[in-house]
């Protein structure tokens, strides 16, 4: 195939040590052992995809195996080795993908396999991609030969999901992590694949495919492929195409949006939603980008701008700062857990885009949001008050109006943060027994109430004013407190709900069982069931039901 036909995460993958970005202690370790000749039996190479996990083991190989040694190690005019290597059709150096191939019999092929020697090489080694996928025995087989392999047998395994692997295959490898790309590096590295491909992709487009590939060089790579494929050679590619190409917005439209429900400004925050909405943004991609900002507001005077990897410009950075600094951290912090309880909300909602709507009317309504400036004003205006009548008290005599005015603000205030408990009773009820209790949950339709009180309680002891019960573990959590607040709007009354020790009587559940049990054997005596059962020895009776006069006529 001829190399320039090929996709840039694979045109471009690094043949040597020198090539990879990012895992300089990797190379440095790697490099220094082979000098020395202390080469691990095995290698767990374990990271994110994307971040050159397959591309080090076949470099590794291939430093392991060239012919001219690692000091003069193949860079362009490779040797057989390396360049077998690199295809993939080394003799000694075999690569297995560990997703196909799990089972235990694979893995005794390639330890009977593992008894030869090298061919052609110094070392036969065994590269394995996936190896979390292998099942337990196949571990299990590998256990001795990687413990104890001959001299000329290596390891190199690749993995996403180290934990998935038992711990005594990793105590037996040489672990690396291999970690995320750093920002600054990966926008280097694809600045020079632009140039060297030629393609017109501006600064601002290149950081956005920087943000969006969270720190993988095979996503960057293919990311920036689809740029350079999405436009012709006589267009340069922008911010605002490649945010269309790629599903995301300008973070300025989110910034100015939580500036309106701050303000609670409904018609422009639904607008401007709207607008987002129909630039093809998906609502889980808005909800995370939402989170994403989210944080930012709340710890923005922590930040720098380098440290929000590409995520803000300048002007974004400044709006951010200067918006957070007049609203306090806990309005942040509630905000985040509106979002995330939203996030789990779409997955059961058919329309998920009304769904967004409401979220951000709620975050409006949040009562008790106020701007820092203005509680400082509150704050400060009830202390001078406060002042103004401790001057005046050696008078003995107190102007009303001031006395009313702090009443005014501080009862506002404490209206604000603090919901009320409407006690007020329109049809007063009293209660005198367990079965009538549950009788006004039923006419009051509290039919979880009325589900717990039947199933889940037994009653101790039942008074006016108290009741005493035990219950199951099936019991819901939030009941006496749901039940205090029912019997005081239905009664006037406060009512103090206490446990037991005691059993108590059957549930109402319970007593209905036992009560249609001891009708089924009362019945199962009778003639008429025996009777039955002389015609249909098979006949079992299972339940009973008490017709009334008016259904048999």
């Amino acid at each position: 195939m001829n190399k320039n036909s090929k996709v840039l995460a694979l045109k471009y993958r690094p043949q040597t040590f020198d090539d990879l970005i990012g895992q300089e202690i990797l190379s440095d370790t790697i490099i220094n052992s082979i000098k020395a000749n202390k080469v691990a039996n095995a290698y767990l190479f374990t990271g994110i995809r994307g971040v050159g996990k397959t591309t080090t083991a076949r470099i590794v190989a291939k430093s392991l195996n060239c012919i001219n040694g690692i000091e003069n190690l193949c860079k362009e005019n490779l040797c057989e080795n390396c360049d077998a290597i690199a295809s993939s059709r080394h003799i000694d150096v075999l690569e297995m993908d560990a997703a196909s191939k799990t089972g235990v019999d694979d893995v005794r092929d390639l330890i009977e396999f593992s008894r030869y020697g090298p061919t052609s090489s110094k070392y036969k080694i065994f590269i394995i991609d996936e190896v979390h996928m292998l099942s337990k025995q196949a571990f299990n087989a590998l256990l001795k030969t990687l413990e104890e392999p001959p001299e000329y047998l290596k390891f190199i395994f690749a993995t996403t999901e180290i934990k998935k692997i038992p711990i005594t295959v990793v105590s037996r490898c040489q672990r690396f992590d291999l970690s995320r790309i750093k920002s600054h590096e990966l926008l280097n590295f694809i600045k020079k694949i632009k140039e060297k491909e030629n393609g017109k992709v501006n600064d601002e487009a290149l950081r956005l495919i920087v943000k969006i590939s969270e720190g993988s060089v095979r996503d960057a790579l293919s990311l920036l492929d689809r740029a350079l494929l999405s436009f012709d050679g006589s267009k340069e590619l922008d911010l605002a195409a490649a945010q269309k190409i790629f599903g995301y917005f300008d973070k300025s439209q989110l910034i100015k949006m939580f500036n309106l429900i701050l303000k609670g400004d409904e018609n422009r925050v639904i607008e401007s939603y709207r607008n987002i909405y129909d630039q093809g943004v998906e609502p889980k991609i808005f909800i995370n980008d939402f989170l994403e900002v989210l944080y930012y507001f709340k710890n923005i005077n922590s930040l720098t701008l380098e440290s929000t990897n590409f995520s803000l410009n300048d002007e974004q950075f400044d709006m951010i700062k200067k918006i957070s600094n007049n609203v306090d951290s806990e309005v942040f912090i509630l905000f985040w857990q509106f979002t995330i309880q939203t996030l789990s909300e779409l997955d059961v909602v058919s329309n998920q885009h009304l769904s967004i709507e409401m979220f951000l009317l709620r975050l409006i309504h949040l009562k008790g949001l106020k701007p820092k400036d203005q509680t400082q004003n509150e704050n400060d205006k009830i202390n001078n008050l406060k002042d103004d009548i401790h001057n005046n008290a050696s008078s003995k005599i107190l102007n009303k109006d001031v006395i009313n005015q702090i009443k005014n603000v501080v009862q506002e205030k404490k209206d604000k943060s603090k919901p009320k408990i409407e006690t007020k009773v329109t049809n007063e009820r009293a209660i005198e027994s367990f079965d009538e209790l549950v009788a006004v949950c039923s006419d009051k339709k509290e039919i979880k109430l009325k589900y717990e009180l039947e199933k889940n309680v037994n009653l101790v002891k039942f008074e006016n004013g108290r009741i005493e019960i035990s219950f199951n573990d099936n019991l819901d959590k939030d009941f006496v407190k749901n039940l205090s607040i029912k019997l005081l709007e239905w009664t006037s009354q406060r009512w103090i709900i206490s446990f037991s020790k005691n059993r108590g009587e059957m549930s109402i559940r319970d007593k209905e069982k036992n009560t249609q049990k001891k009708l089924i054997e009362d019945e199962k005596n009778s003639d008429l069931y025996k009777k039955v059962l002389d015609k249909f020895p098979d006949a079992e009776l299972i339940d009973i039901k008490h017709i009334r006069k008016d259904d048999e006529k």
